[in-house]
């Protein structure tokens, strides 16, 4: 045994002193190896729709209630097991609902518990006694772990359980105790959670979502583009910021910005008043439906028009600034014709939808006037000094990354830049073309730069590279040929607004392209899976998200709102278990009250996308294979105890 071989030992020594110790740990480990592994949920593009979301977190994608059918059969009717599914998503809401109807509270408390319970062993079967330990709410741990492995000995098991219902019915702790083992449900419904990016913009509740997954027992995220931005916005980078607020008053969500994260807009939209007073901002109209006042209305078409046109403005600042960006072609503003009311696009003159530009000069056209200045100074000041705001970005940067490699899978939000042949796509960063893996991996070094680098020189460019990633055709989250925000905005004509994706989606069936991919991430092509949103899929049309002979998995459904017309669906989840994958296309949530009071679930299709012969173990899993590299130290360690090269401490 070498020095640091010993040293390395020695240190594990102080962990497992003797060797009954390590030799214990070794059984231990060795009988997790031999479990089925846990249960994975995948879903992506998110966009603030926490109703949806929260509900499937609650249902564990469908699970629970296949576990409630398992556990009792025909033991319960459709209508009781329906019940029951509907207390475990929502405890308190439908505990406020039922009990004031009945008439015998200690019945159904004493009949609800002994359910939950029966539940609870049944979604905790794939995990060791430890683990279920360490999920169990510390107020009840003692008397839930009781319940669950209370066996017929040496007491009746009705006395045993009605002295236990006495005492929780007598200390007023029912209530708590039914909620209690309904989370514990949820928790064991989902051992790891893949949020594969677009927490962000649309609809309205990112911030719910985040508090949420902060608080999730294991979660990773990779980033989205709408992520990133949101990001760069947070450290002031003003191309992000523009985007963020105008996105937010294009789809009536202002009060994201204002109740949730507290950014003042109030001179923003005083500013938006004053400059577009008379103007009726026909081409600035909100999306979706949101729910304002008339008043509220008007204020978000006019303040998105004054975000859309700062956007253009410090864009083209930007632009400049940062030439190896290659973005030339997004500088539109001085190739309108202001007289006429018409742009100069690749070469063929469009007119325009709207005309009135009051804030624009057409000598100087990307200065920002004295008032927008004034406007973007004091944004960036609110978005930099919100604390919420930041401890959401630091989760994100804790939890989240551009990609994973996970149990086999990769897992990125929107594609691997490639060209059209299916080569891998150079793309310059600073001066270095990079391309596949090598390209994530220094992208993600210049995101963690923006906030972490001691340099201001390296934030500076990070903080810029974050808008970059954003918008340009190079970005892996991006991978459309344009960001077509003013032609979508100011051109009536289609072609002009198209953006064309990068081939990655047009390849996504072609088996060698793919392996190429694997190969470039050090993955084998037989066994492992691309798994990635971004681009809707159109369900309705009949285009399938199993792409590659199952290869490549594909699961935007449209759990945002604003996409679910192009879907047909409410989004995907992919559920990767012990059996294999299967991908669950769901149907809109009506309304969380709904879900309460007429006990309506998410309906939802399930398609098998693998079904293996025999269930997949921990040992077969990334975390397997470190438990059997901490086997193999202790294994050295107990041999080191033996042969006396290393003294037991106890």
């Amino acid at each position: 045994m070498d020095a640091s071989e010993t040293r390395y030992l020695e240190l594990l020594s102080r962990l497992f002193p003797s060797e009954a110790k390590a030799s214990a740990e070794i059984i231990n480990l060795s009988a997790v190896l031999s479990l089925p592994k846990g249960t994975e949920i995948f879903a992506s593009d998110i966009h603030g729709e926490f109703e949806a979301f929260s509900h499937l977190l609650k249902n564990g994608s469908g699970s629970i209630r296949l576990k409630i059918d398992d556990t009792f059969g025909d033991e319960l009717s459709f209508a009781e097991k329906r019940s029951l599914a509907t207390l475990i998503y929502y405890p308190r809401e439908k505990m406020d609902l039922v009990l004031p109807q009945v008439q015998d509270e200690r019945a159904w408390f004493s009949t609800t518990i002994l359910r939950l319970v029966e539940v609870c062993k049944q979604a905790s079967g794939k995990y060791t006694r430890s683990k279920v330990r360490r999920a169990l709410p510390p107020e009840f741990a003692y008397i839930i772990e009781e319940l669950m492995t209370e066996n017929n000995y040496a007491v009746k098991r009705e006395a045993y359980y009605a002295d236990i219902i006495d005492a929780v019915m007598r200390t007023g702790r029912a209530r708590a105790l039914v909620e209690a083992l309904c989370l514990l449900i949820q928790r064991l419904a989902i051992d790891h959670l893949h949020i594969v990016g677009d927490i962000y913009d649309r609809g309205p509740y990112p911030h719910t979502i985040l508090d949420t997954l902060a608080g999730f027992h294991s979660v990773d995220i990779q980033w989205g583009n709408h992520d990133i931005v949101w990001m760069g916005a947070s450290l002031g980078q003003r191309g992000c910021i523009a985007h963020v607020v105008r996105n937010c008053a294009r789809y009536g969500n202002l009060s994201i910005l204002e109740d949730a994260y507290g950014i003042n807009i109030l001179p923003l939209a005083g500013f938006a008043q004053r400059a577009y007073a008379d103007d009726p901002c026909v081409a600035f109209g909100l999306k979706g439906n949101p729910q304002l006042t008339e008043r509220e209305h008007v204020v978000n078409v006019k303040i998105q028009k004054a975000m859309a046109v700062i956007q253009f403005k410090v864009e083209g600042q930007l632009i400049d600034e940062n030439p190896s960006f290659g973005l030339e072609d997004r500088k539109l503003l001085d190739k309108i014709d202001y007289e006429r009311g018409t742009v100069l696009l690749d070469g063929v003159e469009y007119e325009l939808t709207d005309k009135v530009f009051p804030t624009i000069d057409p000598a100087d056209p990307y200065r920002l006037t004295p008032e927008e200045e004034n406007v973007m100074r004091r944004l960036e000041q609110t978005f930099v000094g919100c604390e919420k705001l930041q401890r959401h970005m630091r989760f994100l940067l804790e939890a989240g990354s551009l990609y994973k490699i996970y149990n086999s899978n990769l897992l990125f939000h929107a594609c691997v830049p490639l060209n059209p042949d299916g080569s891998l796509m150079k793309v310059d960063v600073f001066g270095e073309k990079l391309a596949g893996r090598a390209l994530y991996d220094a992208l993600e070094h210049h995101v963690r730069e923006a906030f972490f680098s001691s340099d201001e020189a390296a934030r500076t460019r990070g903080r810029d590279l974050l808008w970059w990633m954003w918008l340009s055709p190079g970005s892996p989250l991006f991978a459309k040929s344009k960001m077509a925000t003013f032609e979508l905005y100011l051109i009536a004509d289609k072609a002009a607004r198209k953006e064309v994706k990068n081939p990655f989606y047009t390849l996504l069936n072609d088996e060698h392209v793919i392996a190429g991919i694997f190969e470039d991430f050090g993955m084998d092509p037989a066994t492992s899976r691309i798994v990635c949103g971004h681009v809707p899929v159109k369900v309705k049309d009949g285009e399938d998200p199993v792409k590659c002979g199952g290869r490549v998995l594909t699961i935007d459904g449209g759990f945002s709102k604003a996409y679910q017309p192009t879907t047909g669906i409410a989004g995907y989840t992919l559920i990767s278990n012990s059996y294999g994958f299967v991908l669950a296309a769901h149907e809109p949530l009506e309304s969380t009250r709904a879900a309460v009071e007429n006990e309506l679930d998410i309906h939802s299709s399930r398609h098998v996308v693998e079904r293996v012969e025999e269930r997949t173990r921990v040992a077969d899993t990334d975390t397997g294979a470190k438990l059997k590299a901490q086997i193999a130290d202790l294994e050295r360690l107990l041999e080191a105890y033996r042969r006396g090269l290393i003294p037991e401490r106890g």
